[in-house]
């Protein structure tokens, strides 16, 4: 059957006699009702208002439409909203929806100075990449670029938002430390080719502690996977110490992490760690009693086989004195799996199959969040050519990723979307058809009556209203 388009209207294949006839009728209609929850966190928290205060702007402020607050607020919930490039928000800007998340006064767009921008509340993509495109050095002199940003006082603001997830200072808290490849296609600034990822590559540096991210450093990847960890940590450390004192703080890493350097450094701090350490041949050798048994046990049995040995070891020239090492024996259908770690942790407190299995192995949980925010959040778009605007695109990824985790942790906790990654939430809390009505004393939204969440999403708004609002 032949498609008709007249008068802005399209007829479809008619269901037995009754014709279906598509208009473009139905006003200010938006695909992302659910992100109010979004700005209900952010008026709670303030986490975009205080990081739009770590800009400065040169901008003339008589010749302002887009304050620095309202474009963080845009740029940020678009990327938890599923929209990775600036080019999504030229048709984005159309939506009022997107206006109230930024707190325009006037979402609709209509008072908007030019006539070209009539209906359009927020920024288009030339206005938003004046963040990307400010030099580090500019003081106002550029004509359009004028926004720049403070790296500093932006790393200080994550540790802040971390800290304040806590009613009270914790007995302990475990900090990972991971690198990864963000893969490069183009000629950008400090493009490296990595011999173990075997491509160009960046190579960040990410902190978490649990589910909260600390630190997000885009490097180059002409470096060990361990450089510049020890000033991110003195800074997390010092920041952690002087508003939690008596907190004991544990460090872990996998091997690349495993370098005399972070262990001195953690025991001249009193910091504890555990970390993967690399396996050698002198290695294998203490655990070569262990791992016959191993086998032994799996070829009787036919299950995996692993016999842990705590045992103390130096390297002949890299270690600056002797550590607690723990050599997991393992025998699978494979063959052997030697695996080693080494920590400042007492015997006492943690037995070696403890130590491995409960507190070393959990690490991988750290992987799945950086995974979250690189594959779903887009912490890997870092197709600018500077490294410096690379590095912001990394910090709006990670502020989304933190605007997310505050959502998961305090609204769906004890649901079974507690644990859903940022996807799943965007699929079935913010990807709602939803009419927007403005009148002059209220914004009137309207879902849809089949919603299934919808005794969810009053549920998340009860406790998101519970959170104490931050001045």
């Amino acid at each position: 059957m032949k498609t008709e388009c007249k008068s802005n209207q399209l007829k479809f294949h008619p269901l037995l006699s009754r014709d279906v006839i598509v208009k473009f009728d139905g006003g200010n209609i938006t695909s992302d009702g659910g992100a109010l929850l979004l700005r209900e966190v952010e008026k709670r928290t303030h986490i975009l208002k205080r990081l739009s205060h770590c800009f400065k702007d040169f901008r003339n402020p008589d010749m302002i439409e887009h304050t620095v607050e309202e474009l963080i607020k845009q740029r940020i919930c678009g990327i938890a909203m599923g929209y990775e490039d600036l080019n999504d928000h030229e048709i984005l800007r159309n939506d009022p929806l997107l206006g109230l998340l930024c707190d325009k006064e006037d979402p609709s767009g209509l008072s908007r100075q030019r006539e070209r921008d009539k209906g359009k509340a927020t920024a288009g993509k030339s206005t938003l990449n004046r963040f990307e495109l400010t030099p580090e050095n500019e003081e106002g002199v550029s004509r359009y670029k004028k926004i720049v940003a403070c790296p500093e006082e932006i790393d200080d603001l994550l540790i802040t938002v971390f800290m304040e997830s806590y009613e009270e200072p914790p007995e302990e808290i475990i900090l990972d430390l991971d690198a990864t490849d963000d893969t490069l296609y183009g000629s950008q600034e400090g493009r490296f080719f990595h011999g173990y990822y075997k491509h160009y590559c960046y190579l960040p540096l990410y902190i978490f502690c649990g589910e909260q991210l600390l630190c997000a450093r885009l490097r180059t990847a002409d470096r060990d996977a361990s450089d510049g960890s020890i000033e991110e940590l003195e800074h997390i450390v010092k920041r952690l110490r002087e508003k939690w004192p008596h907190t004991r703080i544990i460090i872990r890493g996998d091997s690349g992490f495993c370098r005399n350097a972070i262990m001195d450094w953690c025991e001249t701090n009193n910091i504890d760690y555990v970390l993967g350490l690399a396996k050698n041949k002198r290695l294998k050798d203490i655990i070569v009693e262990e791992m016959e048994e191993s086998k032994n046990l799996y070829e009787k049995t036919g299950h995996a086989a692993r016999i842990f040995k705590d045992f103390r070891y130096q390297t002949l020239k890299s270690w600056s004195k002797e550590r607690r090492v723990v050599g997991k024996a393992e025998y699978l259908k494979q063959g052997e799996n030697p695996r080693f770690i080494v920590s400042s942790l007492q015997e006492e407190s943690w037995r070696a199959s403890c130590l491995y299995e409960r507190l070393y192995c959990a690490r991988g949980e750290m992987e799945n969040r950086i995974k979250e925010q690189q594959l779903y959040l887009f912490a890997d778009r870092t197709s600018t050519a500077m490294m410096r605007s690379n590095q912001l695109r990394l910090y709006f990824s990670s502020f989304a990723y933190v605007l997310m985790q505050w959502l998961r942790q305090f609204a769906l906790k004890g649901t079974d979307m507690a644990k859903f990654q940022c996807s799943t939430i965007r699929l079935k809390l913010f990807k709602i058809g939803a009419q927007i009505r403005l009148s002059v004393r209220k914004i009137w939204i309207s879902m849809s009556q089949g919603y299934p969440f919808a005794g969810i999403l009053e549920m998340i708004l009860a406790r998101l209203y519970q959170i104490p609002i931050r001045i």
